[in-house]
């Protein structure tokens, strides 16, 4: 039987109706990507507000849009706040298998929680606190921008920053895993009060001085601490993404609560693992795109689908993705084919022609379909994912040919380069350019085309309408070990 801690402050803190909550996120990071710089590192950790979104969701989701990138790297969320609600001696983890918001279940991740050998104890809390909202409230920020993850939920009570540093440093993993820690700052002061107090704690985060912050300064302030405390040891970045309170969004001025918003970074070493995959995925496009653009983002495009494949075997649809908080060329409208192969042997391929929908949108909902909706295949099973290799092809705008014969066609086409799409009446058919290796023969691979459209080898039509179009692919093969699969 499933143990499930059901949502608490859904229709209080924030939107208890599914799409009234994916638009209110969705809203708060389009805000916040308005404003976002270009060319930023990737976030190892980000500290961000607990409040109703009406208040501190501005805030918090300047935090949450630069994680956008990182869907479908990370795999685990450890996710660390105060305990308000309930006495805790150390830290508190749920005894219970998943969390629930309004748009679904997130599994918890049962093998961290309890592994073994921390200085901290972790105490199980077997209600899961059930009207804390210090963890929930992340919940729905971290679901529209990572997609499928597990989460480490704990909360923390009496332990030391040093206990809860030690404890970050056995979950801190790879990219595969994300450092959350949810804290507010200062609590009922007057605007102007409250002000200084909190720029004085933003001085203390961004100089990764943890004693420097007292008890009313953030009611998060031991796993801040211990954020602080790792952060110093492993020689973290911290960049401040925003310094406000509820009396510059939706309150009072004369009794404010304070919010702030922070990111680690690791050092320049310290991601290798993702620009890695970057690189390698670049190394396999079939064509050199000028500026290299996508390029850039091969790794992410990769992710994004193995991400929804894995959402689409946890919940039955495709990962839903928030493309505004996307650098602008995934946000692009792109056409694009996602294809699974497995032991050599193709296992599903599904795409789009035509360009109507941003690309990491089209890329994301393509890798969910040919895991389930290709038709010559049966749907893909959670064990078979880390056999999977997948390839990502990016297509060009179609450019359409002229002809008043097949010879003519045929004169047209460019071995190995080019995608072709053919159309006569109801038929339709596309190959993509990495058909060339097994159809080297142009006749061969338009006798084959028209024969998947439905049409017979020897058909033709003075209706027959052809285009061809070039792709940028990019493969997992490249990938470094375990970067595709959790």
């Amino acid at each position: 039987m499933t143990h499930v801690r059901p949502a608490a402050v859904a229709g209080m803190f924030y939107p208890g109706r599914a799409r009234e909550l994916q638009q209110q996120v969705r809203d708060l990071l389009a805000e916040a990507a308005a404003t976002l710089a270009a060319s930023r590192p990737l976030p190892k950790a980000i500290v961000a507000p607990h409040a109703g979104y009406v208040y501190s969701g501005p805030i918090a989701a300047k935090a949450y849009v630069r994680l956008a990138p990182l869907a479908g790297v990370v795999r685990r969320v450890v996710l660390i706040g105060p305990a308000h609600r309930v006495a805790v001696h150390g830290l508190a983890a749920p005894e219970v298998d998943a969390f629930e918001t309004p748009l679904g279940r997130i599994p918890i991740d049962q093998e961290a929680i309890s592994r073994p050998g921390w200085r901290c104890r972790v105490c199980g809390v077997g209600c899961a606190a059930p009207e804390e909202h210090a963890l929930e409230v992340h919940l729905p920020f971290l679901q529209m921008v990572l997609g499928a993850f597990r989460l480490v939920p704990l909360l923390a009570g009496d332990a030391s920053g040093e206990q809860v540093a030690d404890v970050l440093e056995r979950l801190w993993g790879g990219p595969e895993t994300l450092i959350v820690i949810s804290s507010d700052l200062s609590h009922y002061l007057e605007y102007a009060a409250a002000q200084r107090l909190d720029a004085a704690t933003c001085r203390a985060v961004e100089a990764l001085d943890g004693e420097a912050i007292d008890w009313e300064q953030a009611c998060g302030r031991v796993p801040l601490i211990g954020l602080l405390t790792l952060a110093r040891r492993r020689h973290l970045t911290v960049e401040t993404l925003d310094l406000r309170n509820s009396g510059d969004t939706a309150g009072d001025r004369r009794r404010v609560v304070g919010y702030g918003a922070w990111m680690f970074c690791e050092p320049a070493d310290g991601g290798a693992h993702i620009r890695s995959a970057e690189g390698a995925a670049t190394a396999i496009s079939s064509r050199g795109n000028e500026g290299g653009l996508l390029d850039r983002y091969a790794a992410t495009l990769l992710q994004t689908a193995a991400a929804s494949i894995e959402h689409g075997l946890s919940w039955g649809r495709e990962m839903p993705v928030n493309a505004g908080s996307y650098p602008e060329e995934l946000q692009a409208l792109r056409a694009s084919f996602v294809t699974l192969t497995s032991n050599g042997r193709l296992r599903g391929c599904i795409g789009s022609v035509e360009a109507y929908r941003p690309l990491i949108e089209d890329v994301a909902c393509n890798g969910f379909a040919a895991a389930f909706h290709d038709n010559r295949f049966n749907r893909v099973e959670a064990g078979e994912c880390p056999r999977l290799q997948l390839t990502v092809s990016v297509l060009d705008e179609p450019e359409q040919l002229h002809f008043a014969s097949e010879d003519a066609l045929l004169d047209q086409l460019r071995v190995g380069r080019d995608g072709l799409v053919i159309r006569c009446s109801d038929c339709r058919g596309v190959f993509l350019p990495q058909v060339w290796e097994s159809l080297g023969d142009p006749g061969d691979f338009l006798r084959q085309l028209k024969t998947k459209a439905g049409l017979s080898a020897d058909y033709w039509s003075d209706d027959f309408r052809a285009w061809r179009f070039g792709v940028d692919t990019f493969s997992s093969a490249e990938l470094p070990p375990g970067a595709l699969w959790s």
